[in-house]
C-alpha cells in the first residue's frame, strides 16, 4: 500500500521547493502566519491547500509563473495564465528560430499558431499552396488555422474524417473552457460551432476519439479531392504535458497522403504574404 505522502501531488512539490530555497516547515509556517504542524500535513496529504495558500506559498517561496501554475495543479486548481504578445521585443530570438525552422519545411505548407490556433507566421511553401485556393484577399485575410479547417470541410464525407477531426477540435477547445473558464474559449466553441460541416452530434463522436495533434485532411483542389496529412507539433517550454507555458505555439504542417504529389506543381501564387517573413 502507497503512503499518503507519495499520494499527495502537491505535498512532493511543497517538499521539493522547500528543499530549493532550503526553508524548513517552521520557517515557512512563519512566513505565511501558518502553523507548522499544518505545513506538515499539507505535505504528508491529509490536509488539502486552498488556492489563496498555493499563492501564498508561491510568493514567500519566490516562484515563478511556471512553478507557480505546476503548484496550482498540484493542488486541483486551474493554472493562472497571462497571455504572452509573440511579437514582443524580447521575443525577437523566438520569431527568428520560428522563420528559420519555417524555411527548413518548404515546400510543404507550414504556419506557427498560436493556442487559439491563430496564425502567427507562414512560410512560403503555405503562401504557394493557400494561394492557389483563396484570392489575394482571401489569403492575406486568413487568420485561423481552425476556421479555415471548419469552412473547407466537407459536409457529407463518405470517409467520415471531417466530422471526426472537427469533433476532435471542439472537444479540445470544450475541455480548455472547463478547466479555465476562459471566455474566449468559449467564444471559439460558439464561432466553430456555427459552421455547417459541423456534426450534430460532435460531442458523442469526440468522446469516442483519442485526441491527436496530426489529422487526415481532404482538400478540394481544382476540382479534385486530394488527401493530406495535417501535422502539428509543440513549440513550447520544457514541462509537464499537464501545462505548457506561454506562449502557446504549435508548427502545423501538411503532408500530401499520396508521396508522389508535386506542391511546385501548383505555381502562379505570388509567394508574399503578411506573414511571410523571409
Amino acid at each position: 500500500m502507497q503512503s499518503t505522502d507519495t499520494k499527495s501531488v502537491f505535498g512532493r512539490f511543497l517538499k521539493f521547493w522547500r528543499g530549493v530555497h532550503g526553508v524548513s516547515q517552521e520557517a515557512l509556517a512563519g512566513r505565511l502566519g501558518s502553523s507548522p504542524r499544518h505545513i506538515s500535513r499539507l505535505e504528508n496529504g491529509s490536509s488539502r491547500a486552498s488556492e489563496a495558500m498555493v499563492l501564498d506559498i508561491a510568493r514567500v517561496l519566490s516562484l515563478g509563473k511556471r512553478d507557480l501554475n505546476h503548484l496550482l495543479i498540484a493542488a486541483g486548481f486551474a493554472p493562472n495564465e497571462e497571455p504572452v504578445d509573440f511579437n514582443a521585443p524580447e521575443l525577437k530570438w523566438l520569431r527568428k528560430a520560428m522563420t528559420m525552422h519555417l524555411r527548413t519545411l518548404d515546400p510543404y505548407p507550414a504556419s506557427v499558431v498560436d493556442g487559439s490556433a491563430n496564425i502567427l507566421m507562414v512560410n512560403r511553401g503555405w503562401v504557394n499552396f493557400y494561394g492557389n485556393l483563396l484570392d489575394a484577399d482571401g489569403l492575406a485575410s486568413l487568420s485561423n488555422f481552425y476556421d479555415f479547417l471548419f469552412a473547407q470541410a466537407v459536409v457529407d464525407d463518405a470517409a467520415g474524417d471531417w466530422a471526426d477531426t472537427l469533433s476532435a477540435i471542439l472537444m479540445s477547445i470544450q475541455q480548455s473552457a472547463l478547466l479555465t473558464g476562459d471566455a474566449n474559449a468559449e467564444k471559439a466553441l460558439a464561432r466553430l460551432q456555427a459552421y455547417p460541416s459541423v456534426p450534430a452530434d460532435w460531442r458523442q463522436r469526440a468522446a469516442h476519439t483519442e485526441p491527436m495533434a496530426s489529422f487526415r485532411v481532404a482538400i478540394n483542389i481544382a476540382g479534385e479531392m486530394k488527401r493530406f496529412f495535417s501535422v502539428g507539433t509543440m513549440a513550447g517550454a520544457l514541462g509537464p504535458s499537464a501545462f505548457a507555458s506561454q506562449p502557446h505555439l504549435s508548427i502545423i504542417t501538411l503532408y500530401p497522403e499520396d508521396e508522389s504529389y508535386d506542391f511546385s506543381s501548383l505555381g502562379g501564387a505570388e509567394l508574399s504574404h503578411p506573414l511571410l517573413f523571409y
